[in-house]
Order: structure tokens, then sequence, then C-alpha cells
């Protein structure tokens, strides 16, 4: 980062902190207000809505501070509005990191809380990053401002408390809100009814679905070797046999196809096989309607183990992801596998005739990063976040 940068970065930072504090002396923080935040949407979804709609008989006041991606800059206005409300907020819920963490003054009786968008423990993150190797730069400060983290199971407390640089103590397994959906029979039936209603070409097809995490030290910097694919091959041997290819690329990815920072492979020869759904607003209904996943290092792997369905790992990188100076993961990868794992392309095509349910892995699975996901881990997060105010009970 050059000088001119740094110094800007500085200013701003301390124009917000300054800002923030101000705010703080001049209005009381609200015991009743929720300031649901994240950089990386606009629209409500994942953990943040299961908590926002379980408030709403609540006599709770809701507060919702989104943006699309870190690097578009609020306007004067919208910064303002923003430092109020984290201000006056007594509690603050994320499901991504966020700058504005960082800068604001945190008040006596603040809770910041981090429910995170994906569950399990797989790549490592935040200040898990630091003695990895890898040339990541700065890393977010403001993980060591929450002061609670929910998780989806009791043996991966520790990595998010190391990830946060936090103490265990406020980690807890609560579950993951976003996967009771996945325990609900009518839930699941009416997600596929409602897909194929709005896709009916898609209707009695054997979906694959494709997703794929991104490649870099850097989320700005999100690529893909898109070489690894053979799209021809694949389109050769199933588009005949009833299949179709939907691709979800990882959102890091995406965005920086549609800001032209990278190239998106061109598939319009093969139309009626691949599908690009990275617009599509929910991958969970994607994992329920798909037959089978393709992934590698996702963190999809988690929620997908619920629907008990074959999932192949494509990892054409293993060696240089997971090893020093590599991305890095929180245990070894075979501990992460409940499907086939395939380096190259041609091995991913017989991949996909010969699924393998693995059921004994997939129990262990389970067992080791889900365990405390049973259909109510709304409720429990909730209860635990809102533990010391009255209009829970």
């Amino acid at each position: 980062m050059s000088i001119i940068r740094k110094i800007k970065k500085w200013i701003r930072f301390v124009t917000f902190y300054l800002m923030s504090w101000i705010c703080s002396l001049i209005y009381p923080m609200k015991d009743n207000r929720v300031c649901f935040l994240s950089d990386v949407r606009t629209v409500m979804g994942g953990n943040l809505k299961c908590v926002y709609d379980y408030l709403e008989d609540k006599n709770f006041e809701r507060i919702i501070e989104f943006k699309a991606d870190r690097r578009v800059r609020r306007s004067f206005q919208q910064k303002l509005k923003l430092i109020y409300h984290l201000a006056t907020s007594r509690y603050i819920l994320l499901d991504d990191f966020t700058n504005a963490i960082t800068f604001m003054k945190v008040r006596k009786g603040q809770e910041i809380v981090q429910l995170w968008h994906g569950p399990g423990a797989f790549k490592k993150f935040g200040w898990s990053r630091a003695t990895n190797g890898e040339n990541i730069g700065s890393i977010h400060r403001g993980y060591k401002k929450y002061t609670k983290a929910s998780v989806s199971g009791e043996g991966i407390r520790w990595c998010y408390a190391e990830a946060f640089s936090i103490s265990e103590d406020k980690v807890k397994a609560t579950g993951f809100p976003r996967t009771d959906s996945f325990f609900d029979q009518d839930f699941l039936q009416k997600t596929r009814d409602d897909f194929f209603k709005e896709f009916p070409h898609l209707k009695d097809k054997k979906i694959i679905l494709f997703a794929p995490t991104y490649r870099s030290t850097k989320v700005n910097d999100a690529s893909y070797d898109f070489s690894k694919i053979n799209f021809q091959a694949i389109y050769n041997q199933f588009y005949n046999q009833g299949y179709v290819f939907i691709i979800k690329w990882h959102p890091a990815i995406y965005n920086n196809m549609t800001m032209n920072v990278i190239e998106k492979p061109d598939l319009s020869l093969y139309k009626d096989f691949y599908y690009d759904f990275s617009e599509y607003r929910d991958i969970n209904d994607l994992l329920i309607v798909c037959d089978t996943l393709i992934t590698d290092y996702s963190s999809v792997i988690f929620d997908y183990v619920l629907l008990n369905k074959p999932i192949i790992y494509f990892t054409y990188d293993l060696d240089e992801y997971t090893g020093y100076g590599g991305r890095g993961l929180y245990f070894d990868f075979d501990e992460y596998v409940f499907g086939q794992v395939v380096h190259k392309c041609d091995n991913l095509v017989d991949a996909i005739s010969h699924n393998d349910l693995m059921e004994e892995k997939r129990k262990v699975f389970f067992d080791k990063f889900m365990g405390e996901c049973d259909g109510y881990s709304t409720y429990k997060t909730c209860q635990w976040i809102f533990e010391n105010n009255q209009n829970i009970k």
C-alpha cells in the first residue's frame, strides 16, 4: 500500500472514530435496537435473516445497514447514518467482517455479535492465517472487538476464537440458524416446487451443481483457474443423458467478473446445459434441488451434509492450497471428505457417473462440524445473544 493510500485510510479511520465517539456522547444507546450490518449484501439473507425474522414479534427495533461490496463507498450522508446507528444500537449483528467495526468506538454494554456466513471450520481465516506463510497484508482488526460469536459445533469453537483473536468463552456452539430449514420436510418440498415453477425447463433433469471457492490470498483479487475444467468434455458426456450443469461462482469471483477484473468463461455454445446461477439469491435452494454437488474447499459442504446426497471434491490444487504458503485448513483435508476426491477433469467426469454416499465418513463429519445443528439453532442463538434482555423472553 502506498504512503498516500495509508494516509487517506488513516484519515478515514480517525474521522470515523471521532464521529462515532461524538455520537456516543450525544445519543443514548437503545437497549432494544438491533443493527444488522453487512458490507457484502443488499438483500437480507442467511443467519442475519433468521435472527431478523425471529425478532419480528418481539419488542426490538431492527435496523438494516447493508451495501453490496466493500469497495463501494457510502456517501457522506449514508456514513453519518451508519455511525449514528452503530453508536445507538445495543446489538450489532454481522455475518462477515466489516471495516466499520474497526473504525467505531464500542460502548460499554454493546454486543458485537459475529454469526458468520458459513458453518463448520474449513479454510483458515482472520488471525489464524498470521502464521501460515501467506502474504496476506494486514489482518482485519475489528475481529478483536467481537463480544460473541456463534458456531455450528462444539469441536470448532477454538478455530473461531483463534481466527477472531478472542477468548474461547466468547464463542458458543448454538448451531447455525439458516440450517434449521434443512430439518423441515415441508420447507424442502416447497423449495423444490417453487424452484421448478420458476425454472420449469430444469424439472426432471439431473442437476449437477458446481460451487467452488475462490483462489487468491485477498478477496479483491479472487479468481479461479477456468482452464482446469474441460467444459466441452463434460458437455459431451452428459448432455444427452438428461443432465444440466448449474454454476454458482463464489461471490468474490462473480464480483470480479462483473467488474471485468477477470474474464468470465464463454459457455454460450452449450445452451440448455450450462446455466450460470451466480446471481441466484440463495445457494441453499440450489443445494436442495441438485442431485450432485461438485465443490472444493467451500463451506457449502457443511450445509450439504444435512441433505444426504452425493458430493465430489474437485481439488486440482490441493497441495498448493493446503500447504505452507497456501490458504491452509484447520484440519487435515481428509477429515472434510465424505465423497470422492478428484484432481483432474477426466476423473471428474468418471466421478459424476459413479456417486458414492460414504455413509460412515458422512456421520463422522457431521458429528465433528455440525453437531449442534438440530433444527432449533435460531432459537438457541437468539436466546444466547439476547440472554439479558427481557424482550426475548
